[in-house]
């Protein structure tokens, strides 16, 4: 049997870098996730965070094109959805209310980020929420 620990996983991937974002669907879907996206600007991402009844999870990259992800971000918090940050951002390059959402430094390293997904997923209770995951100690 082929290891899925994300089997039934709705993971919402936000970024812009059309290489990047192909990557991390296919090592999503590799791990048995349900990829919704990946969507490149913030317009899309809130379009498609409004539209989806079900999103687990969202892979989020903070800078799309210029333009900072914040209202998408803000939008998964209101909808409690957990997510994290793929970016290159510093801690304090972020507003206030998001400095304690775990960021995945670029480049990404695929294995950290399915191990991320798959915590939140088998931590999320069913039809309950997952506060975001806090920013580990370095």
């Amino acid at each position: 049997m082929v290891d899925a620990p994300l089997h039934g996983c709705r993971v919402l991937v936000i970024e812009d870098e059309f290489l990047l974002a192909d990557e991390l669907a296919d090592a999503l879907r590799d791990a048995g996730a349900m990829v919704l996206g990946p969507v490149g600007t913030v317009q899309h991402a809130i379009d498609l965070i409004r539209a989806e009844a079900r999103i687990d999870c969202a892979v989020v990259d903070v800078n799309l094109g210029g333009e900072m992800v914040f209202p998408a971000a803000e939008l998964l918090q209101t909808r409690g959805i957990p997510f994290f940050f793929t970016t290159g951002y510093d801690a304090s390059a972020l507003p206030p209310s998001f400095r304690t959402v775990l960021r995945c430094e670029k480049p990404v390293d695929l294995r950290r980020l399915q191990q991320a997904i798959s915590a939140m997923h088998s931590d999320r209770p069913e039809g309950g929420t997952v506060m975001r995951v806090p920013t580990p100690n370095r």
